[in-house]
């Protein structure tokens, strides 16, 4: 029996980047067949402040993605900003016309309307709710059920306490207006914090308490789970652009060469380097002539730093939440997101809070073969969307498919058959770096943020997606024969694309020393002392 095939397309606005996935679902399976991130530019501490800029780098990623698979996307789901978010409490109740029947979830359901219509937003022109979360109920016999356990029972009277978030109208607005006039339908709108969470994080752990921590670009935010609710939620304004910034200005790079040194040898804790951190990374123009020199671990110093701050402020966040106990948070913290790949970052938590700290990456319940990014940290919020809309079975991103070209349906990554990147320098204690010309001005720290301006009305869903075993599907029969012009642009454009990236990795290129040459290949983590960051 052929299960029905359908399609969900996502959208991640984040700040440094704009992520866009297809997965194909086959009743619950799901497998990813499209992810790529690329940079984004008009997108402010996760929110859209200039739709036009925006608009362009989505048409371009979104185009992308069609042309690679060869189908049409005409329906997404996105992300909401995370950034001036607040939260409030709501509460309502209602008197049961029939007290002997069984409480349904059609009831749960209505009382949360209830306490949603009725909630009093300080200016709704400006301001709108983004979603809510139960918190719990009570009968006239009980006090402080959750959902699953009221649910069937017979009562007079029902109560509902529930998480309230409130957010900018007018970014919410901005989110629309860019996808009408790229004529794509925005099919769900998620609050993400809770989605990312039951992306990385493991059913007992949101049973026994835990606090995500996710390091985005441009914000940074903690999300707390007991007995299986989200209970709290606070962000800041800070994140990995941050890092980056304080990496150009202490060393006088460019913003480019400052995120990719950042990339390829970000550490927190220089006191744990290995002799590695005596190492240094020297700057080099097109003409091989050296610019500049600083040291490993001068650059894990600058960054280690600004992640204490970091840190340390989310850390306060879970102090002002009331469930910063042992006993609160028996599965301690999670981090994720971009930031969460910087070397020894979950070891820096430990150090700093004394909790247990591990990486969260998306939980394999789902299959991503030639998509292995999807399973990084930098995907969570990508992959809790499609594993949350994939319960919305009328749900279907790609309705028009076109003529899809005889090869697989995900397009790896072309890695050009080039010369081995790896030179030997001259010197036993350096690696050196061409110098990358300077790209547009970074614009994060030019904009003055409008605390008050606003948002629409989806309601967080939780929906955890159980592992599955995905079969090997090509979805044969759902793509048509292409034509003979569709097969030469196609080929066409892929010959340029080979070509660009050629010219980018000359234009970017780490040359390690002869002392380390073997370890080539290798992450930078594994240069490091010991520091074992565990993942969930």
């Amino acid at each position: 029996m052929n299960m029905e095939e359908r399609y969900i397309a996502s959208v991640d606005l984040g700040t440094s980047k704009l992520a866009v996935c297809v997965a194909k679902v086959t009743d619950q399976n799901v497998e990813v067949i499209y992810y790529k991130e690329s940079p984004s530019l008009g997108i402010r501490y996760s929110y859209v402040l200039i739709p036009g800029k925006v608009k362009t780098e989505l048409r371009s990623a979104i185009s992308e993605a069609q042309q690679s698979l060869r189908i049409k996307i005409q329906q997404v789901i996105v992300g909401l900003p995370r950034w001036y978010v607040r939260q409030e409490t709501a509460s309502a109740s209602m008197t049961r016309p029939e007290p002997d029947d069984l409480i349904q979830e059609s009831e749960i359901r209505a009382l949360k309307s209830m306490a949603l219509e009725s909630y009093p937003l300080e200016d709704s022109t400006k301001e709108v709710i983004y979603g809510a979360v139960a918190q719990s109920f009570s009968t006239e016999d009980c006090f402080n059920e959750p959902e699953n356990d009221i649910i069937g029972m017979a009562a007079e009277t029902l109560e509902g306490n529930f998480k309230v978030f409130i957010g900018n109208r007018r970014y919410s607005s901005n989110i629309d207006s860019v996808f009408n006039d790229l004529g794509i339908a925005i099919a769900k709108k998620y609050f993400t914090p809770g989605i990312t969470a039951r992306a990385v994080l493991k059913s007992e752990q949101m049973e026994n308490g835990v606090a995500l921590i996710d390091i985005g670009a441009g914000v940074s935010s903690v999300t707390i789970f007991k007995d299986k609710i989200m209970r709290f939620y606070a962000a800041i304004p800070f994140g990995g652009n941050s890092v980056t910034n304080d990496i150009k200005s202490e060393c006088n790079f460019s913003y480019d060469l400052a995120e990719n040194i950042k990339k390829a040898y970000g550490a927190c804790m220089p006191n744990k380097l290995s002799s590695l951190g005596e190492k240094s990374i020297q700057i080099v123009d097109e003409d091989g002539n050296a610019t500049a020199q600083v040291s490993v671990k001068y650059i894990s110093e600058i960054i280690t730093a600004r992640m204490k701050e970091i840190i340390e402020a989310l850390l306060f966040k879970i102090q002002e939440s009331g469930y910063a106990s042992e006993d609160d948070l028996r599965a301690g913290v999670v981090v994720t997101g971009g930031g969460a790949e910087l070397v020894n970052c979950a070891n820096f938590i430990k150090e700093l809070s004394g909790y247990s700290v591990k990486i969260g990456r998306p939980r394999r319940s789902f299959s991503c073969e030639g998509c292995a990014e999807a399973s990084e940290a930098s995907a969570a919020t990508s992959m809790g969307m499609i594993l949350s809309a994939k319960s919305d079975r009328t749900l279907n991103c790609v309705n028009e498919a076109v003529s899809r070209l005889d090869n697989p349906t995900v397009t790896e990554k072309v890695t050009p058959p080039e010369e081995s990147a790896t030179q030997i320098a001259e010197t036993p204690e350096t690696s050196t770096i061409p110098l990358q010309e300077e790209s547009p001005k970074n614009e994060a720290n030019e904009v003055e943020l409008d605390p008050y301006s606003q948002i629409e009305n989806p309601v967080i869903e939780a929906a955890v997606a159980a592992a599955q075993e995905e079969d090997d599907d090509e979805g044969s029969g759902v793509f048509d024969k292409p034509t003979e012009k569709e097969i030469n642009e196609y080929q066409k454009k892929k010959a340029q694309e080979k070509i660009k990236k050629k010219e980018h990795k000359k234009l970017f290129n780490f040359t390690w020393t002869k002392h380390i040459l073997g370890k080539v290949g290798e992450t930078v983590g594994g240069l490091y002392d010991e520091m074992n960051n565990e993942e969930v």
